[in-house]
């Protein structure tokens, strides 16, 4: 393989552990919401599907992961969920998966002093109760 081929593999990585998991292209469809959410429909055998799910399983969704297209670079990316996918004219040992990210953006500095706050906590302190 030449450096300039594109190898056969989506490859997802999480940020914090630095776990890998690589799928093979030929399994995968990627569609794209216009909001932002990227769905990856995986159809492969039994055992692969049964990685993904492993890899995913104790994953918490506040952690970022970043994923790789054929070797084209890495981008980050928020997990949204891993949902059964159904199709019955798949094999019996083929299982269907879909694969929910979504697109992660650091907010601007004008979009982080537009915030609304969460919290409306105020302390019920006077100079008086000192």
């Amino acid at each position: 393989m030449s450096g300039n081929d594109i190898n056969p593999f989506f490859t997802i990585k999480k940020v914090r552990e630095g776990d890998e998991l690589k799928m093979d292209q030929k399994f995968i469809k990627i569609r794209m919401n216009s909001n932002k959410i990227m769905a990856i429909h995986y159809k492969a055998p039994m055992e692969r599907t049964i990685e993904l799910e492993m890899f995913f399983e104790d994953f918490n969704p506040i952690d970022r992961i970043n994923y790789d297209i054929g070797g084209t670079g890495w981008v980050g990316a928020n997990f949204r969920g891993l949902i059964d996918g159904k199709d019955d004219s798949l094999p019996i040992d083929y299982d269907y998966k879909i694969l929910m990210l979504e697109e992660y953006k650091c907010p601007t500095k004008v979009e982080l002093k537009n915030i609304k706050r969460s919290s409306k906590f105020r302390p019920n302190f006077t100079l008086a109760d000192s």
